[in-house]
């Protein structure tokens, strides 16, 4: 029973180490000597025009989360597609509660209004 739980304890302490190993390196291995021409604003290698810091329309943001919802739904979807003749009658009633689901949330986003575009 403890080398199962050793394998866990291996697996989430590298997990952790993984992604903060490079951060450490480029901390101690960066050089820290910026100067003004360094600390200034630029935008596709040239100076700004007019002001840096410019909101943007939530729409944008609101149409690429609905895109994702969608797009992960696609990936969700398609391997029980695929395998639809092969299932039991209870995944296929879970594969409809599933799209009942994500139809609501589509109806709901657009009685809300956030799929308008004003």
């Amino acid at each position: 029973m403890i080398d199962r739980w050793l394998f866990i304890g291996i697996f989430v302490s590298i997990a952790a180490v993984f992604p903060l190993l490079p951060i450490v390196l480029a901390r101690f291995l960066a050089p820290h000597n910026p100067n003004t021409i360094k600390l200034e604003t630029y935008e596709c290698g040239m100076e700004t025009v007019g002001p840096t810091w410019v909101q943007f329309k939530i729409q944008y943001y609101i149409y690429a989360l609905v895109f994702l919802i969608f797009d992960i739904e696609t990936v969700f979807l398609f391997p029980w597609a695929v395998a639809f003749d092969a299932i039991p009658l209870f995944a296929v009633f879970e594969g409809v509660l599933f799209i009942l689901i994500l139809v609501g949330g589509l109806l709901y986003a657009w009685r809300k209004g956030a799929l308008e575009w004003s």
